[in-house]
């Protein structure tokens, strides 16, 4: 359990789901900036950032070798941190194999499964929100084996010129970015994630409850609205992000 208190004036911030890299580098620039610019605005209040998962399309840490490209938001994330702007990192689906490199090189504290936080006293789950849930059994017997150690050291012995490909190629054809069923609002029955949140407030209380992965920006009351859940949106087609002094906002960056 983690807790924050804010100081006077500062704000806690969450963003998730911007896939930079996808579909293609060159596509992909036009997003990169617009999040650099937003990082720039809330330097000026921001206490802590929280990026929650899939903020590159794919990722492999290797042992000498960076992914080419982001060198402008890894150094604003970095420059972010100096400043003594804590950046929480939590891994998603599409860069699950995230380990040491942004803690050694850039600080930030990196999270591969759920966390509780307290903030300004309002208990918080936070997750990617990825394998959560019922359902989706396919995706979960997927995830044990890209993050089984034997399958990580297989490919991490691939040339990262190589590998990359194959990986991006995947990431792409797996609808990678937004996919149809991201596009609307599939009820609360339907809705993985908001099944996961009841089940949880059955056993304790939590006032947010906090994802990324499904893409669509959604703010929904539990629990005769004693406690919410969150879905920050994307990078993509959204641009939205999340907000935090006295009480959750969810609002959208127009750059």
């Amino acid at each position: 359990m983690h807790t924050i208190e804010l100081q006077s004036g500062k704000k806690v911030y969450f963003c998730s789901d911007h896939h930079l890299g996808a579909p293609t580098p060159a596509l992909s620039k036009p997003r990169e900036l617009k999040f650099l610019s937003w990082l720039k605005m809330i330097e000026k209040d921001a206490q802590a950032l929280f990026i929650m998962g899939d903020l590159f399309d794919f990722w492999h840490d290797w042992k000498f070798v960076v992914p080419r490209g982001f060198v402008r938001i890894l150094g604003k994330l970095a420059e972010m941190q100096d400043q003594g702007i804590q950046i929480y990192f939590f891994t998603g689906n599409h860069d699950l194999w995230v380990r040491d490199y942004f803690e050694t090189e850039i600080g930030c504290t990196v999270f591969q499964n759920k966390q509780i936080f307290h903030i300004q006293g309002k208990k918080m789950l936070l997750a990617h929100g990825d394998g959560l849930g019922p359902g989706d059994k396919g995706y979960k017997r997927m995830k044990k084996l890209f993050t089984h150690p034997l399958a990580q050291w297989a490919f991490r012995w691939i040339h990262p010129d190589i590998s990359m490909k194959i990986a991006t190629y995947l990431s792409t054809q797996n609808k990678m970015i937004s996919g149809k069923e991201d596009e609307k609002f599939l009820g609360e029955d339907k809705e993985f994630l908001i099944q996961y949140c009841k089940k949880k407030l059955e056993t304790a209380h939590y006032d947010y409850f906090i994802f990324g992965h499904r893409h669509l920006p959604m703010v929904l009351d539990l629990k005769e609205n004693t406690s919410q859940y969150i879905n920050l949106g994307d990078w993509i087609s959204y641009f939205t992000y999340g907000e935090f002094s006295e009480k959750f906002e969810l609002k959208k960056f127009e750059g």
